[in-house]
């Protein structure tokens, strides 16, 4: 295997239908400007609860993508960047 290097970053979507929606949404919004997406860690999930009443689900991923090899033109940058 080729040595690598990823960067994770976290982010928490969030939903009011569930949390795996919340998971997905963070994702497909990252993937819009951050390309090479490879792995996403569920970290945490919580409620957001006004009145009693669950009003949004959250869930927090660390999600990591693969630095660009200097060799296909990315000059050792992350791809998303």
């Amino acid at each position: 295997m080729a040595e690598s290097v990823y960067k994770v970053l976290e982010l928490i979507g969030t939903s009011t239908k569930s949390w795996e929606d919340a998971a997905l949404t963070a994702v497909r919004r990252a993937s819009q400007t951050v390309r090479d997406l490879r792995v996403a860690e569920v970290v945490e999930q919580d409620l957001v609860i006004e009145n009693g009443k669950v009003e949004a689900f959250r869930t927090k991923l660390k999600v990591s993508f693969k630095y660009e090899d200097e060799h296909k033109g990315g000059r050792g940058r992350a791809k998303g960047r």
